[in-house]
């Protein structure tokens, strides 16, 4: 049975990679800092090694992209 290649977290952020900033999510919806995000994104640890997103995680940084595109939205919204 073939294997499925699983797609990088980073590549499937791609669309909005640009236009988020990155240390801001870590800080907030972590309470890490901007190279720990960095290193998960790159999928490497700390000391160089493989790396990336837990499942936790993964669903920590889920919530926190729908929590920032409610704020996005808001925050349009209340343009007049």
């Amino acid at each position: 049975m073939p294997t499925i290649k699983q797609i990088s977290t980073k590549k499937q952020l791609s669309d909005i990679a640009l236009d988020v900033s990155w240390a801001k999510v870590s800080q907030r919806y972590f309470g890490k800092s901007a190279s720990w995000i960095y290193n998960k994104l790159n999928e490497v640890d700390g000391n160089g090694g493989k790396g990336g997103f837990t499942d936790e995680e993964k669903t920590t940084l889920k919530n926190a992209l729908y929590d920032f595109a409610e704020r996005i939205r808001n925050t349009a919204d209340k343009i007049h």
